[in-house]
Order: C-alpha cells, then structure tokens, then sequence
C-alpha cells in the first residue's frame, strides 16, 4: 500500500511538472498539495477518466471540487478550489479556464 501511494505522489508531481508552463495564473502547486494531501486516498486517477464522469468543462470542475470539499468539511476558499481545479485541469482534462 505505501509502495502504490509513493508512486501515485512521484507520477503527480512529475505529471504536474511537465505542463508548469501551460497553466493559469494561481497556484497550481498549492492545488497539488490541496489535492494530494485531502483528496487523493480515495480517488485514483480513474476517477478522471470513467465513462460516467460529471465534469465535462471548466464549470463543472469547479462545481464538483467545491462540492466535494463541502461533503468533506474542509471549508477551502474560493482560491483553494480554484487552484486544485487548475491543478487537475493541467494533469487530466485541459478544458479552457479563464486567467
């Protein structure tokens, strides 16, 4: 279990690394450490890539991370959630988000 989650840790931060400069302005590394620390232990990055996904735009992202971040309790910031949506849009979806 420790060996699977190291490697989930190094394959998104390398990922993340490889698209630093194609990303909104934010900050991209505090949505990774949002995600990696809170989100992480109970999504594989299938859950990004199932046939009956609910995120479909820009919109939706942000929809679906404020959404689950309320089930969760964490109460982040507007900011927050903008920075782990670009986060995940720069690792799995590159839908068009605004600057």
């Amino acid at each position: 279990m420790l060996r699977r989650w190291i490697l989930a840790v190094l394959f998104v931060s390398f990922g993340s690394l490889a698209h630093a400069d194609a990303q909104p302005m934010g900050d991209p590394a505090r949505g990774e450490l949002l995600y990696s620390t809170h989100c992480i232990a109970c999504h594989s990055d299938k859950i990004h890539w199932r046939d009956k996904k609910l995120v479909t735009d820009w919109k939706s992202l942000q929809s679906e991370i404020r959404r689950w971040q309320e089930v969760s309790g964490l109460r982040w910031s507007n900011e927050d959630i903008a920075d782990v949506a670009r986060y995940l849009n720069a690792l799995y979806y590159r839908y068009p988000a605004p600057a």
